[in-house]
């Protein structure tokens, strides 16, 4: 294990903002990852598990205890047969070499996610996802260290309760994620296209199902487009991606976001509406970001603006700080709030601060 003091944290975050951390240790290895946080924990200290670091803003003044940064390695086929592989990835992965890899293999069912940034462990707790895909729909067992008992388990997809952008892990800091199982269809064609704009950027229709590599490219064309692929030269990708989450909305909130959006744009302008989990409605973070008055490149120059390409993505011009994104998202969540009655949830994390 390898182990810094004083160490800089923006360089290790995808909004590159925050203090340093009074002591990083890097785990290379799960032995290593399960004995620091077990012994951080033995010591009654603070703790932060980083991974890829692209759903965190951490605070300016950084982290007063030991950041332990994931950095375990592994890819491993556990079982196969004609129509599926059982695949158990480390947590340390970065996510979108395990999307390639399994491209490249012809396994079927993570293709759409490819571009996410992070690393794999980090996948379960948010069930990430994106263009009508997300991981819950893939994976069958994710093993980690439990901090209460103290002790590495194995937890079923069920025991794990996925649903929109949460999970169990994410609900509580208990457990570290070592390592994730998916079950992914043997096959050189993508799942079903069920995202519109990925389907007319591909030239099919919804329904249908095309050559992996093909899926892969189109994702990532209409990611890059949109700023979410990580370059390091375009300040529009310094970001932690979508900011916000798709609200979903009972009955009663959907009828007063309809009667403010009538009574703000006209009864012709109607918010997006999906279908939601539990027989809610979800809606569109960026239109109501947008219509609100928040366009794209909204306070640019910065040092913390909208993304020039996508209203959901708020960005680091290259010298914003963690209190800059702060300020620029609470602005943007009660500006939403104040004109159509919706809360806007953010999806990264503040560690040592709040939104």
């Amino acid at each position: 294990m390898r182990e810094l003091h004083d160490a800089p944290l923006a360089p290790l975050t995808t909004m590159r903002v925050g203090g340093p951390a009074r002591r990083l240790a890097v785990a290379d290895t799960t032995d290593e990852l399960v004995d620091t946080v077990r012994e951080v924990d033995d010591a009654e200290e603070a703790l932060l598990v980083l991974s890829g670091g692209s759903n965190v803003v951490i605070s300016d003044d950084g982290f007063p205890g030991t950041v332990c940064r994931i950095a375990t390695s592994g890819i491993e086929v556990e079982r196969s047969d004609a129509d599926a592989v059982l695949v158990r990835v480390a947590a340390g992965e970065v996510w979108d070499d395990v999307v390639a890899r399994a491209v490249a293999e012809d396994w079927s069912g993570i293709e759409c996610l490819s571009g996410i940034p992070g690393l794999t462990g980090a996948t379960p707790v948010q069930n990430v996802g994106a263009y009508g895909q997300d991981v819950a729909q893939t994976i069958t067992e994710v093993r980690v260290y439990d901090r209460a008992e103290q002790q590495v388990r194995a937890m079923s997809a069920e025991e794990c309760r996925f649903t929109y952008r949460h999970s169990l892990f994410k609900a509580s800091g208990r457990y570290v994620v070592l390592d994730v199982v998916f079950r992914l269809e043997r096959s050189g064609l993508s799942q079903p296209i069920s995202y519109a704009d990925l389907a007319v950027g591909l030239g099919a229709e919804k329904g249908d199902r095309v050559p992996l590599a093909e899926a892969r490219e189109g994702v990532l064309a209409q990611r890059r487009r949109r700023g979410m692929v990580l370059e390091e030269a375009d300040h529009d990708t310094w970001s932690c991606g979508s900011f916000f989450t798709n609200p979903q909305l009972d009955h009663v909130q959907l009828t007063e976001l309809l009667r403010r959006s009538a009574g703000l744009l006209g009864p012709d302008v109607v918010p997006p509406q999906f279908p939601g989990a539990n027989g809610s409605t979800k809606t569109s973070a960026a239109w109501l970001i947008d219509k609100a008055g928040f366009g794209k490149g909204y306070r640019m120059p910065g040092p913390a603006a909208l993304s020039t390409k996508h209203t959901l993505a708020i960005t680091n011009r290259g010298s914003a700080t963690a209190r800059d994104v702060a300020d620029l998202a609470r602005e943007v969540r009660d500006g939403v709030r104040e004109r159509f009655g919706v809360t806007l949830v953010n999806e990264p994390v503040f560690v040592g601060h709040s939104l």
